[in-house]
């Protein structure tokens, strides 16, 4: 039995499952001169769910290389890896570890630790289940994504040019989603 239902829910079965990295990203969503979206990559994620038997004491921690993230921009890319942003060189990972799981109507909502930079504050995603299957070499997969949204100066990364009309180059506000497989560990 891969899923189970608890109070009309569906969620997975008990244990530990382990990201699939080749079927699970990060991305962060910024606008751009006010109007545009550049949206960023982390190229190298892992994580571990680890299910229990009442859902909401279940846990998610979630690691991505700070140095992975792409944008289709070398040069926006090496920006945001310099000191400006990301800082790669002093503060190779940002991480997420879960504090808390409450269901929210048919979804959930996840809190937990972010951080970036050195810095750790609290945010909260909108999860979801998204079912399980089984591959065809045997294993159990489980999917599940999380949204929500960021000010990304409150982990110090403060840089921008302000615009002659008004605003500014990069948005405070990041929209960040994750989309996760994970494989059910024997």
């Amino acid at each position: 039995m891969s899923s189970r239902t608890i109070d009309s829910k569906a969620v997975p079965t008990v244990g530990t499952w382990e990201f699939d990295p080749s079927h699970s990203d990060l991305r962060i969503t910024a606008r751009h001169l006010m109007v545009t979206k550049v949206r960023g990559t982390f190229g190298e994620i892992s994580g571990t769910i680890v299910v229990a038997e009442n859902p909401v004491e279940s846990t998610v921690e979630v690691t991505a290389v700070a140095a992975t993230v792409t944008t289709g921009s070398a040069d926006r890319d090496g920006h945001l890896l310099s000191p400006d942003f990301l800082n790669v060189e002093n503060h190779p990972l940002v991480t997420f570890k879960s504090t808390d799981l409450a269901p929210h109507g048919d979804d959930w909502k996840l809190t937990g630790d972010l951080t970036i930079r050195g810095t750790t504050k609290s945010v909260t995603f909108d999860m979801t289940f998204e079912g399980v299957a089984d591959d065809p070499f045997g294993n159990t997969k489980a999917a599940f994504t999380a949204t929500g949204s960021v000010d990304r100066e409150d982990w110090g990364l403060i840089w921008n040019v302000p615009l002659e009309g008004g605003g500014v180059l990069v948005s405070k506000k990041l929209q960040v989603e994750f989309d996760v497989q994970a494989t059910l560990q024997a």
